[in-house]
């Protein structure tokens, strides 16, 4: 049973949407993957690169779905049939709210696995853990998590259950109360986290490492993982900013709002790298790529630096709150599509939800231990030698989620009509609307397109 527009939940403050859109990009991602590509890429070309990415791919895609998102003010799915019928189009358009959706609730299976290894570093953190342990003990603890499937089942449940009490609590009672203590929270961390890093690590040596303008190791490849760290850190295409716009009320201004979500998800990035990198490099330490940089680099950081045994416990229970504010947003897709098309309370699907992403993630679990040589779809040429967890992120990352940014693109720029578009921008036909416009209907397919074929091959 289809719920109507006009009992669609609403942010009850512009700030509480803003909170909860730049939390749903701020993930932990954020913490090892955009640091450590510029700092391999060419420093500071590479974030040249980036910063134009965000502001003409990203940005335009993230006024683009909250645009979608509002005019719809439905889940992601019904509300992009509702604009396509209202313009005269086929309902068949809704397909990259589908995507979206299932791009998203994929990536929540994973990634609930991963915020259960955060849960189990600030216990460890909390007890001291790192205070005086050594290299090899340190590195042995990260292999030991991910050899015991029993342990990280229990640290995914309670990641998993911690996200589905959220979401269950609704809009007003849930989501925006936590995201409204959670992101300054985060702020608050971080920037005394920076500044710590700066006293006591090699802030020259990070700053260096970041920033350097190297353009000779920019290559096709390099802006092509350029535009993708972009595309996919803002986190358009995975039907986030579709629903969180659905809730957002006409006198909110999107163009200022996408701009605001894209620079402060791009300003956590770099202060990330300005945090980690300090460190890794006062200690004569390799920055790692992925996640070893986070569970295994720092953590030996920490035990050899002053005050290590509470800068852990901080630096993890950062990590904590950046990968809560985007697991909410992950499941919140599915609940809203959910609630609003069957039968069923927001509590019920929430519950629901949580739990078959749980099940499903155990999967993710077994693939760091007992299913570790088992490649599900390894017939398949793309898939070969991927076991579960590699499997559901490269089809969530590499497919799905670039399938659906450039559908959303294709949509706003081509589908929709202009008039509708500036209505619901709330621009006029300015050179700012133009440029927009033309990035819109051109420059972003492209990219995306560039993105989606390099991933293939």
């Amino acid at each position: 049973m289809a719920v109507a527009a006009g009992h669609h939940s609403h942010w009850s403050s512009r700030i509480g949407f803003l909170f909860a859109a730049v939390g749903s990009a701020v993930g932990l991602g954020n913490f090892w993957r955009f640091p450590y590509e510029a700092g391999e890429n060419g420093g500071g070309a590479f974030v040249i690169i980036y910063l134009g990415c965000i502001l003409l791919i990203a940005l335009p895609l993230v006024l683009a779905e909250l645009s979608i998102g509002r005019r719809g003010e439905l889940n992601a799915v019904d509300s992009v049939k509702k604009v396509a019928k209202d313009e005269g189009r086929s309902p068949a358009w809704s397909v990259f709210g589908w995507t979206g959706m299932i791009a998203a609730f994929m990536v929540l299976t994973f990634y609930s696995v991963i915020g259960g290894w955060v849960i189990a570093y600030v216990i460890s953190a909390a007890q001291g853990t790192f205070a005086s342990a050594t290299p090899e003990s340190i590195s042995q603890q990260f292999d030991s998590l991910l050899a015991d499937a029993g342990q990280l089942t229990i640290y995914h449940a309670a990641f998993m259950a911690l996200t589905g009490f959220i979401v269950s609590r609704g809009l007003q009672r849930g989501i925006e109360p936590a995201v409204e203590i959670l992101m300054p929270a985060l702020a608050l961390m971080m920037l005394g986290l920076v500044i710590f890093a700066a006293v006591v690590g090699d802030f020259g040596a990070a700053i260096q490492f970041l920033f350097y303008a190297d353009f000779t190791k920019i290559t096709p490849e390099v802006v092509l993982a350029a535009i993708g760290q972009a595309f996919f850190s803002v986190g358009v295409g995975a039907a986030i900013m579709l629903t969180y716009g659905s809730y957002l009320r006409k006198d909110v201004n999107l163009p200022q709002s996408s701009v605001v979500i894209s620079l402060a998800d791009t300003a956590i990035a770099i202060l990330a790298g300005l945090l980690i990198f300090p460190i890794v490099f006062q200690f004569g330490l390799e920055p790692g790529q992925g996640p070893g940089l986070v569970f295994v680099t720092l953590p030996i950081a920490f035990a050899q630096m002053p005050f290590g045994g509470v800068v852990s416990f901080v630096f993890f229970l950062l990590l904590l709150v950046a990968a809560i504010t985007s697991s909410i947003s992950l499941l919140e897709i599915f609940v809203a599509w959910v609630e609003e098309n069957l039968d069923i309370s927001r509590r019920t699907a929430a519950i629901g939800g949580a739990s078959v992403a749980w099940v499903i993630g155990l999967g993710s679990v077994f693939s760091f231990n007992l299913w570790a040589d088992w490649h599900p779809l390894g017939f398949i040429p793309l898939l070969e030698g991927k076991n579960w967890f590699d499997m559901f992120d490269y089809i969530a990352s590499n497919i799905l989620l670039p399938l659906g940014g450039m559908l959303i693109a294709i949509f706003t720029g081509w589908i929709m009509s202009k008039s509708s578009v500036l209505e619901e921008t709330g621009m006029r036909e300015t050179l700012i609307f133009k440029l927009w416009f033309f990035l819109i209907r051109f420059a972003a397919p492209i990219a995306i397109g560039a993105v989606f074929l390099f991933n293939l091959t």
